[in-house]
């Protein structure tokens, strides 16, 4: 064995190693589809710092870190902020108007830790692994925009 084909194989090594780090995880790529689907129904989707009045946890167990954050777009609407936390199925008003203090929330959506109702939009923080294929999207838009209404 010569050093020529030592190098090369060396070279070839390094090559497919840069390869196999480039590729997307199954994870990443389901989360891209969700994010692609909620674009089709008129969420808005991102994933932002999270706030510390959602009281979030990243995965270590430490406050804070990264959340999904999907709004919609209220064009006719003028809201005042509200803020309100998902507890056993039921939003609590931590901020804002009080018409949504222990609204309910269908018991079928997983996963939201929040609402936030600005002037012209809704959104809310939630954790995507509950429904990686979008299953409850639209039934979340419907509840978001329901609870805007109320307000």
């Amino acid at each position: 064995m010569n050093i020529g084909t030592l190098i090369i194989g060396l070279v070839a090594v390094f090559m497919l190693g840069t390869f196999m780090s480039a590729r997307i995880s199954p994870r990443e790529r389901l989360q891209g589809e969700l994010r692609d689907k909620a674009r089709k129904i008129g969420l808005l989707p991102r994933l932002i710092a999270a706030p510390q009045w959602i009281h979030h946890q990243n995965y270590q167990g430490k406050p804070g870190g990264m959340v999904a954050y999907y709004s919609v777009v209220l064009p006719d609407a003028t809201h005042a902020l509200v803020q309100a936390l998902v507890v056993n199925g039921a939003l609590h008003v931590v901020k804002g108007d009080e018409a949504l203090q222990d609204y309910a929330l269908a018991g079928s959506l997983k996963g939201i830790i929040a609402i936030e109702i600005q002037s012209n939009s809704a959104g809310f923080f939630w954790e995507e692994e509950e429904d990686v294929h979008g299953d409850q999207l639209e039934s979340m838009k419907s509840a978001l925009i329901d609870a805007a209404s109320r307000v």
